[in-house]
């Protein structure tokens, strides 16, 4: 900054441009409340179904939650605005009562083109002395006649106008850098970036550039010391968007995979690998949020660095074409964090045209995604968890996992034609004996079709993490909500893309159930699917089309399956502890409530002026326990199949299951109740606020904790092998859930209570003869031998 320019500046512009600021802060504070409780908090309340369920809601939801980014960035600038106009105000100051110091001492401060001087009176016979002073702050102090004391003035006057001119051109260049960044962070709509003064958003900026230098450094040269200030800073500042779109498009692409890949290579960095090693997962995990901060940049820079990168996925990263890949390495950094959606797709996309062109459409091993095999790597890119990180899909999937909209789109793509001559993928699809060729979907191709690199662990054990990644990534796109958590109010109505998948699930391990029981550890994630999708299981299993919709209300798209490949499914499912337990939780959840909604909304199953509201509403009771009988049944007898095979030790397994959900407790427990028309309902058919000291909550807690026993005298659900057993826990938790429901909506109905538990027993045997009808093989157990 100029001498002038800071001695004449006026900051009047500057100070109405904060006033504004001010003024529009508080006006979008008041719009970001009215958005929040009275837009996004009226149609939380509202009767959502079809197009409005899936589209309009999660509109409003997204434009309220503009409303809160726009005032956060509102402030931002504000207060940046506001720092930068009291710190130059302060080098003002400064500037102004040096310079009178200085006329005090006859010296004289001439600002020119480049620089300014510092002039100094002396005595006539002496002439003048003056010391020339640049905008670097260079030039040699003159002192022409006077004496030593003079110079001294002289220098040090020109020292302090030439700080005070420094600190305000950083000031003044450091806010229009953070300003134009913040800007740029998002090209449509408002950044999440949050200030609370220029210095913040300056430090963020600066680490950035200083970090991004360290980490292009040769790895072998990387100090211990800098390896823990890069660990340290990126953990820091990782979920900061200026800081992560900076340090990642001064790192850049090719610069993220050779430092990734540097630090794991084998051959050197032996420094680090011995003093940090345990460590590298921490730098892994803080490295990928960053990136994932930095993807969601709509700046010009991360654009070009994002589809650099996915340019870059085939290219051998190392020297001499050795090495791993850029899918590889960047696939490994995509296991934390919420990567952009759109850079997930194309990246996805990107990938699976590898895994086609080296599999030969998938009909060939791809000994590339292999570690340490003849064109594989042998660096171990992954520290978090206990493969290798060779395969790039595993890392891949992981980060599905957790960014619901791009895990549904690409498990829904293409993966290769029914007419690409290549496509080696043949199938009789109409039962005539015939093979011809079929389109597979990604789902498809990796659930069904993937021959899946293998690897072992450290005791010879083998690893199944892409196929685990995979169930999770499954289940955030069928969910829409990232795996291994619960839906919230917030979580959108399934849509038709998320309906679409989870047909496509509950056909492929109906026509093949060896595909789940083969891989037993999926189990969790396909049993939370069916947990979330009680609405439409209980519509595909419930005879008859226009009353399922007022009996079953789903919010949404609802899932279209048929009752042979849901009863071979659920099966399945009951074979497993993990997915018995989902699905035995979800469906007295979802049972419960739906009671609950039916007492409090007597006519809304049917109104028929020929019967008594009492009589309507008993037969509406009377099918969902029915439903749900046949539900209990069918994973009843999954398990108790399972346990006769396996001996008693599995039904400690499940038991083990049911005692440790603890994730069902509490609000968690609102979970797959398509209650399109109850007013506490959220989307989805998520219960609003909760469900803690509902009929619901306390069902499942005598479910979990053991303390309601079955009319044998035990507890419930806890004797599997006995198949009887399990029936009579049902019928005890059908009455349960009906009398509760009952009581807390003030209707409660005695001889609902009554019969209520021989509508679920229809159920049961229902479901004992549609597993001996759909399952070949397979059946009630001990009934197998008398079945023949």
């Amino acid at each position: 900054m100029d001498l002038d320019a800071l001695r004449t500046a006026d900051f009047g512009l500057l100070d109405d441009a904060v006033e504004d600021w001010s003024a529009m802060v508080g006006d979008l504070a008041k719009l970001k409340e009215d958005a929040r409780d009275g837009l996004k908090g009226a149609a939380d309340k509202a009767d959502w179904a079809g197009c409005n369920a899936t589209v309009t809601k999660e509109f409003i939801g997204r434009t309220a939650a503009e409303f809160t980014d726009a005032h956060g960035q509102a402030e931002s600038v504000r207060n940046i605005l506001r720092d930068t106009r009291n710190e130059l105000k302060g080098c003002h100051r400064r500037l102004d009562e040096a310079l009178e110091r200085g006329r005090r001492k006859k010296l004289t401060v001439v600002g020119h083109e480049g620089g300014f001087s510092v002039t100094a009176e002396v005595p006539s016979e002496g002439g003048a002395g003056s010391d020339g002073a640049k905008g670097e702050g260079t030039g040699a102090g003159k002192d022409r006649g006077g004496g030593g004391d003079r110079r001294g003035d002289i220098s040090a006057l020109r020292e302090e106008i030439q700080e005070i001119l420094d600190r305000a051109t950083e000031i003044d260049e450091s806010a229009g850098t953070v300003l134009r960044a913040i800007a740029d962070q998002s090209r449509l709509g408002f950044s999440d970036a949050r200030y609370q003064d220029r210095d913040a958003a300056a430090r963020a900026v600066g680490e950035a550039d200083e970090l991004a230098v360290l980490a292009r450094k040769n790895p072998e040269d990387l100090t211990v010391e800098e390896f823990d200030r890069l660990d340290a800073g990126l953990a820091k500042y990782g979920k900061d968007g200026l800081f992560a779109e900076r340090f990642a498009t001064r790192l850049g692409p090719r610069g993220t995979l050779e430092f990734w890949t540097g630090i794991n290579d084998p051959s050197g960095t032996y420094a680090l690998r011995e003093g940090r090693e345990d460590r590298f997962g921490d730098l892994q995990r803080h490295l990928g949020l960053t990136l994932a901060s930095a993807s969601r940049s709509d700046s010009a820079a991360m654009a070009d660095w994002k589809r650099d990168m996915i340019g870059l996925g085939e290219t051998r990263v190392g020297g001499h074409g050795v090495g791993p890949t850029g899918f590889q390495v960047m696939s490994n950094l995509m296991r934390v964090g919420d990567y952009d959606d759109a850079f997930l797709n194309r990246y996805g996309t990107a990938l699976m045209a590898a895994e086609r062109r080296l599999t030969g459409n998938g009909e060939n091993d791809n000994d590339v995604w292999e570690f340490g095999g003849a064109s594989g790597t042998s660096h171990t890119l992954n520290h978090i968890g206990e493969d290798s990180g060779a395969d790039p899909l595993t890392g891949f999937l992981k980060g599905l996992s957790l960014s619901p909209d791009a895990a549904t789109s690409f498990l829904g793509q293409e993966y290769v034609a029914k007419g690409d001559p290549d496509n080696p993928f043949e199938r009789d699809t109409d039962g005539d004996g015939h093979k011809g060729k079929v389109s597979l979907s990604n789902f498809q191709y990796l659930f069904e079709e993937r021959q899946w690199p293998e690897e072992h662990d450290s005791h010879g054990d083998e690893l199944h993490t892409g196929r685990n990644n995979l169930a999770l990534a499954l289940e955030a796109a069928a969910t829409g909500h990232p795996a291994g958590e619960m839906p919230t109010a917030d979580t959108p109505a399934h849509n038709a893309q998320q309906a679409k998948l989870v047909e496509s699930l509950v056909r492929s391990v109906a026509e093949d159930p060896s595909r789940l029981t083969g891989h037993g550890y999926m189990s969790d994630s396909v049993g939370q699917i069916a947990a979330e999708y009680m609405p439409d299981i209980h519509r595909g299993l419930h005879a008859g089309l226009s009353s399922d919709r007022a009996l079953f209300p789903v919010a949404g798209t609802a899932a279209q399956c048929g009752e042979q490949d849901l009863t071979r499914f659920l099966y399945t499912l009951g074979r497993n502890p993990e997915g018995y337990a989902a699905v035995n939780l979800g469906q007295h959840s979802y049972t419960t409530q739906l009671m609950q909604y039916h007492f409090e909304h007597p006519d809304a199953y049917v109104d028929d002026p020929a019967h008594s509201r009492a009589d309507c509403l008993k037969d509406g009771i009377g099918e969902i326990a029915r439903t749900a009988g046949q539900i209990q049944g069918t994973i009843g007898a999954g398990r108790a199949y399972e346990g006769e095979i396996e001996g008693g030790t599995q039904d400690a397994d499940y038991n083990s299951v049911l005692e440790t959900t603890s994730t069902w407790g509490g609000t968690a427990v609102g979970i797959g109740v398509g209650l399109a028309t109850a007013p506490v309902v959220g989307p989805g058919g998520i219960v609003i606020g909760g469900v803690a000291g509902t009929a619901a909550d306390e069902i499942i807690g005598a479910i979990t904790d053991g303390s309601l026993k079955d009319s044998a005298g035990d507890v419930v659900y806890r004797n599997g092998r006995q198949f009887q057993d399990t029936a009579d826990s049902t019928y005890r938790l059908v009455e349960e859930a009906a009398r509760k429901a009952g009581e807390n909506a003030g209707r409660r109905s005695p001889l609902i209570e009554a019969t209520v538990a021989s509508a679920a027993q229809d159920g049961f045997d229902s479901a004992a003869t549609k597993v001996h009808d759909y399952l070949a093989g397979e059946g009630v157990p001990q009934q197998l031998d008398t079945d023949e």
